[in-house]
């Protein structure tokens, strides 16, 4: 039994996992914003804000803490120079998760994960549902000849 376990194993194994949060991690960094499932967004959010926590210290030693779970040294020096600025005076919360709906293929909950305090923030999307063509064209001479007959 799992009790008192922490962190959801997604299906892969630790050394997977491992690697696909630090992905995740540099890429939100590095973009403000992702897209991506909710069970992944919701763990990615513990490391994100780990790692703004030690670009808000700004030590050689957190420096190095976070370089080592960012793939990235250009991600790394914007999260200790931008980032960190951007929430030097917030106390926590940096991260913001906004659910979008279902994936078409495999109907995952899909949702974006991003940085507070950007720009412009997102809406959840609309659902639409798109007309086929062949049956637009249909309905349309259908309704030509009614209104010739």
């Amino acid at each position: 039994m799992r009790h008192l376990k922490s962190g959801r194993k997604l299906g892969r194994s630790p050394s997977h996992r491992a690697a696909l949060y630090r992905n995740l991690v540099t890429e939100l960094l590095g973009h403000d914003r992702i897209r991506t499932t909710d069970e992944k967004a919701k763990e990615l959010r513990k490391l994100a804000d780990r790692m703004v926590t030690l670009g808000k210290e700004g030590t050689l030693a957190a420096r190095r803490r976070a370089a080592a779970v960012i793939r990235d040294k250009a991600v790394v020096q914007r999260l200790f120079s931008d980032v960190a600025t951007r929430f030097a005076d917030r106390p926590g919360g940096y991260t913001r998760i906004v659910k979008l709906g279902r994936r078409p293929g495999d109907a995952a909950s899909m949702s974006i994960i991003e940085l507070t305090g950007t720009s412009e923030s997102v809406e959840p999307e609309k659902k639409r549902r798109a007309r086929r063509p062949a049956a637009a064209e249909g309905a349309k001479a259908g309704r030509a000849r009614a209104a010739a007959g």
